[in-house]
C-alpha cells in the first residue's frame, strides 16, 4: 500500500527515495509545476541520485496536474504507463506528486496499489531560495514569486488544492535571482498563479512594483523580465508605471479576463465588472502605449446564454488583443460552480469555442501584418530542425511555450540566447518572418 505523506515538504519526498538511485521525473500541467518539479530535483541530487531518462530509471517521479479533466486524465494515463513499468520489473519505486495526489490521495490509494509513495502539493519555502535542477533552456528560467490565488473563482479548484495565498519574501526572491543572473540567464519569466497580489499576506500589501525594483538592482546578464498571469483587480498604477519605464520589463501583460458579460463574472466571482474591465484596458493601454495583451476566456460556463456569448464575441473583437487562450468550462468538483444548475452541453462549447477562436483569428491575423517592415528584438531559443540558416527565436511580446515564435532568416552563425536585431518580412497566423538585421 502507498505511503501517504501529509503536509509535505521537499525533504520528506527525499527521505522517502533515499539516495544513489536512477531517478526519472515526468511533468505535468503548467510552468508553476515545472518549478516545483525543479526544486524537487535539486533536493535529490543533493543525495547523489541521478537524474536519467524514464527507460533507466529505478524511481520514477511523476508531478501531476489535476486542474481540469483532461489535465487530470493526462495524469492518470501516464500513472497507468509507470505502474505498467512496475508490473515489468522496469522500475522499483513510484512516487505520484502534485496535484492531482493532493486532491485524490486516497483514490490513487486505492486504485494504483503499485505506488509506493502519495505526495501532495509540497509547501512553498518562503525564506529560501532552493536550489533547482533548471529543466528549461539556459536563456530563459521561470521565478514562482508566489503560491496559490487571492481571488477564489467560482470555477477554480486551485485554492482548495494548495490552500491560503502565500508569498516568498523578497529576500528569498533575489537570492534566487542572483544565481540565475550569474548562470547568465537572459529572459525572466516571473509567475503564481496571482503575481499581482504578490506581498498582500506577508508585507500587507500588494508589492510587486516593489519586488521588481530589487530585482531589478539585481541584473546584470538578464536582458528581459516578464510579468505572467496578472489578475486584473491587483493591477495597481505603481506597477504600470515601472513596466512604462523600465527597459527591461517586457511591454507584455498576461491578465486573464475570463469572461465580459456581468451576470457571467458575478457567477465566477471574479469581482470586476464589463466597466471596470474596459477601464482598466484603456488605463493600461494610455500608460503603456506599446503594450500587447494577452489574455484568455471560459465558454459554456453554467447558465451563459447565447446573448451573453455574443457579448463576450464582440467584446473580443473591439479590444482586439494581441493573445488570446480560449478555454471550455470544466466541471470540477468542490468547486462553487460545480453546484451551478443550467450546465452547457459539450457540443454547445465546442461551437462556442471554435467561433471565439475564429473571432480572434481575425484580429491576430491583422494584428501580425501590422508588424512587416518594423525591426523586432528577438531571442534565438534553438536553430531551426530542417531549414539550415533559419533560427527559431521570439520577441519581447512572446512568452515561451504558449505564444508565437519569430523566423530568422541570417548567413551569420547564430546561438541558442542571441539577442538580435531582426525585420519582420513576413506574417502568419501567430508567428512572424524576419530577416537578421
Amino acid at each position: 500500500m502507498a505511503k501517504v505523506v501529509k503536509n509535505p515538504s521537499i525533504k520528506i519526498i527525499s527521505e522517502q527515495i533515499g539516495s544513489n538511485n536512477k531517478i526519472a521525473l515526468v511533468n505535468f500541467g503548467c510552468a508553476r509545476n515545472l518549478v516545483d518539479s525543479q526544486i524537487i530535483l535539486g533536493e535529490l541530487t543533493k543525495n547523489k541520485n541521478k537524474i536519467v531518462d524514464i527507460s533507466k530509471a529505478e524511481v520514477a517521479i511523476i508531478n501531476t496536474c489535476g486542474f481540469i479533466e483532461s489535465a487530470k486524465k493526462e495524469s492518470l494515463d501516464a500513472i497507468v504507463e509507470l505502474v505498467d513499468l512496475k508490473k515489468e520489473g522496469k522500475l522499483k519505486k513510484i512516487v505520484v506528486a502534485g496535484c492531482l495526489a493532493e486532491r485524490y490521495k486516497a483514490v490513487i490509494e486505492k486504485e494504483f496499489k503499485e505506488v509506493d509513495v502519495i505526495v501532495g502539493v509540497q509547501q512553498l519555502q518562503k525564506d529560501q531560495a532552493v536550489k533547482q535542477v533548471r529543466l528549461t533552456p539556459g536563456h530563459f528560467a521561470y521565478l514562482k514569486i508566489c503560491e496559490s490565488c487571492y481571488n477564489k473563482c467560482s470555477f477554480c479548484a486551485i485554492p482548495g488544492i494548495k490552500g491560503e495565498f502565500r508569498s516568498r519574501s523578497i529576500g528569498s526572491i533575489i537570492e534566487e535571482v542572483k544565481t540565475l543572473d550569474k548562470e547568465k540567464v537572459r529572459e525572466l519569466n516571473m509567475i503564481g498563479q496571482d503575481i499581482t497580489a504578490y506581498g498582500i499576506d506577508i508585507y500587507k500589501k500588494k508589492s510587486l512594483a516593489r519586488l521588481l525594483k530589487a530585482i531589478l538592482k539585481e541584473t546584470k546578464n538578464i536582458k528581459w523580465i516578464r510579468l505572467l498571469y496578472m489578475f486584473p483587480t491587483h493591477i495597481t498604477d505603481d506597477l504600470l508605471d515601472i513596466i512604462a519605464s523600465e527597459d527591461k520589463i517586457c511591454k507584455y501583460m498576461d491578465i486573464p479576463f475570463q469572461h465580459i458579460n456581468n451576470n457571467i463574472l458575478k457567477r465566477m466571482n471574479r469581482n470586476i465588472t464589463k466597466k471596470q474591465t474596459i477601464g482598466l484596458m484603456n488605463r493600461i493601454r494610455e500608460k503603456i502605449p506599446q503594450v500587447r495583451i494577452r489574455t484568455s476566456f471560459i465558454v459554456g460556463f453554467p447558465q451563459e446564454t447565447d446573448d451573453e456569448f455574443e457579448e463576450l464575441v464582440d467584446f473580443v473583437k473591439e479590444q482586439r488583443f494581441d493573445k488570446v487562450g480560449v478555454f471550455k468550462y470544466s466541471h470540477e468538483e468542490d468547486t462553487p460552480a460545480y453546484k451551478l444548475s443550467g450546465q452547457i452541453s459539450e457540443k454547445v462549447k465546442d461551437v462556442r469555442y471554435n467561433k471565439l477562436m475564429g473571432a480572434q483569428l481575425e484580429v491576430s491575423k491583422d494584428i501580425q501584418e501590422r508588424f512587416i517592415g518594423r525591426d523586432l528584438m528577438v531571442l534565438i531559443d534553438e536553430p531551426h530542425l530542417e531549414d539550415k540558416g533559419v533560427y527559431v527565436g521570439r520577441s519581447e511580446y512572446d512568452a515561451p511555450e504558449v505564444d508565437g515564435v519569430v523566423y530568422v532568416h541570417s548567413t551569420k552563425k547564430l546561438k541558442v540566447g542571441d539577442l538580435v536585431k531582426v525585420r519582420i518580412t513576413d506574417a502568419y497566423d501567430y508567428d512572424l518572418l524576419g530577416d537578421l538585421v
